[in-house]
């Protein structure tokens, strides 16, 4: 723990495929380095592949789930909403005390800006968390439409940008390669 220097905050974002992709691959560069990453994934409930993967890293690699599975956000009642929004409170408060505490060297907020799309969180609530970054911890965050509050945070912001996808073609989504 706290190998790094000089920690900073790096912003995956846009509309094309890569961004957890980026942030895993970060994390596993890191952990190769025998520093601690810890992946909370928001809005994610599903079985994926990284979730096998990771687990061989332990103990330098670890993700988090505080969210039971559920479909797309735009598809739950209100009831679901509500319980959804309480999970990822939770799951914030989780990540407070993992900064406050510096249990790990990366950690990766993973789909934080679907959260705050949905207004599931404030966006002045991740700032003032961003802001209370220790100066040797490094800090991933991915989603699409980051606000321009966290733009001017951050240190490194890279867009993937779809060209073309093959989506548009009829393949669906695979297991290994989306999830």
């Amino acid at each position: 723990m706290g190998k790094l220097t000089k920690g900073c905050i790096q912003v995956y974002t846009g509309d094309g495929k890569g961004k957890t992709t980026a942030a895993i691959g970060q994390g596993v560069r890191a952990a190769g380095n025998e520093l601690r990453v810890y992946m909370v994934q928001f809005l994610k409930g599903s079985e994926t592949g990284e979730l096998k993967s990771i687990e061989k890293l332990d103990p330098y690699f670890k993700i988090f789930r505080f969210e039971k599975k559920r479909g797309f956000f735009w598809t739950l009642s209100d009831e679901e909403k509500a319980e959804l929004k309480k999970e990822i409170e939770e799951a914030f408060e989780f990540c407070k005390k993992v900064l406050k505490n510096k249990e790990c060297d990366v950690l990766i907020l993973d789909e934080i800006m679907g959260v705050l799309h949905n207004k599931l969180l404030s966006v002045e609530e991740v700032v003032e968390f961003l802001k209370s970054k220790p100066e040797d911890m490094e800090i991933i965050l991915t989603g699409r439409n980051v606000p321009k509050e966290i733009m001017e945070i951050a240190d490194l912001v890279t867009e993937m940008k779809e060209i073309k996808h093959y989506f548009e073609k009829g393949v669906p989504a695979r297991k290994g390669i989306e999830f």
